[in-house]
């Protein structure tokens, strides 16, 4: 079958890794309450620019061979191109929608490691004082993606990077911490204790299936405060993340935020604005 309306081709995509997440969660709930608990050394440094508010998005890329998803086409679902990738380099991926987006310049793109394939640095073009960092993660590593995300709102993880003589703070030292992708803790389990260590309290957006029942049990330890995540099934796209951010720029509360998130989910996915604020939930 050949699809030649690309809106169509995504529409595709995303309603088969939808049907795989729905999958996993009637075949179980985890529990991650009352783990076994283990420590890692992570870098912690944070000697940065305070002047500077960096938002930290880490996007583990979609993965046919890795990930418990219903496959994609392989075009698209190969986490190790994040070229191509659904999450990535796709039309409503991180790095092209964020590129095309007028509030956003890219600073910066730079390969990392194995295991974060990509980094792009933006700066806001009217509030140049903030900046977004995006890592787009091996979609084999997305456990790692996932630890990294625990980590950072919990303060155990920090660095910093420098744009232009300007050293800017990443992980834990970002203003907000961000994860897209599949879902994985409905996969697997972490071990790790994400108890927050310095008493700084992070905003957190989290675009995947169920995130708040998944996620949950483990950012309670953070004492980070989730200002987007998702109630159900969803397709984790950029425009969700792009247009939270600009509420969040703006200083909104929560529920504001929330509303913008529900209103672009609602603009790309043709569905209702009430269907879409059930999904985006905002909080605790």
């Amino acid at each position: 079958m050949k699809i030649n309306n690309p809106f169509l081709f995504v529409l595709l995509c995303f309603t088969l890794c939808l049907l795989s997440c729905e999958n996993k969660t009637k075949e179980k709930i985890i529990n991650l309450a009352g783990l076994g608990k283990g420590q890692e050394t992570l870098k912690n440094i944070d000697n940065f620019d305070k002047d500077t508010k960096t938002l930290h998005v880490l996007v583990a890329l979609c993965d046919n061979k890795y990930q418990g998803i219903v496959p994609v086409p392989e075009k698209i679902g190969n986490g190790q191109d994040p070229d191509q990738n659904l999450y990535w380099g796709a039309a409503y991926g991180v790095r092209t929608y964020f590129k095309k987006s007028k509030d956003w310049k890219l600073l910066k793109s730079e390969k990392k490691d194995s295991i974060r394939m990509e980094r792009l640095i933006f700066q806001h073009t009217s509030k140049k004082n903030y900046y977004l960092v995006a890592d787009a993660y091996d979609g084999q590593y997305i456990k790692n993606c996932t630890k990294d995300f625990f980590y950072s709102n919990s303060g155990q993880m920090k660095d910093v990077l420098s744009v232009n003589n300007t050293k800017i703070g990443l992980y834990g030292n970002a203003k907000l911490v961000s994860y897209v992708g599949h879902d994985g803790l409905m996969d697997f389990q972490l071990s790790e204790s994400f108890k927050n260590t310095d008493n700084q309290t992070r905003d957190c957006i989290i675009l995947a299936c169920y995130s708040k029942r998944f996620f949950a049990p483990l950012l309670l330890e953070t004492k980070s405060n989730p200002l987007v995540w998702s109630s159900h099934l969803m397709a984790p796209e950029a425009y969700i993340l792009h247009d939270a951010l600009t509420g969040y720029l703006n200083n909104e509360s929560g529920e504001q935020i929330r509303s913008r998130a529900a209103l672009a989910y609602s603009k790309y996915q043709k569905c209702s604005v009430k269907a879409a604020r059930n999904l985006l939930v905002t909080g605790w």
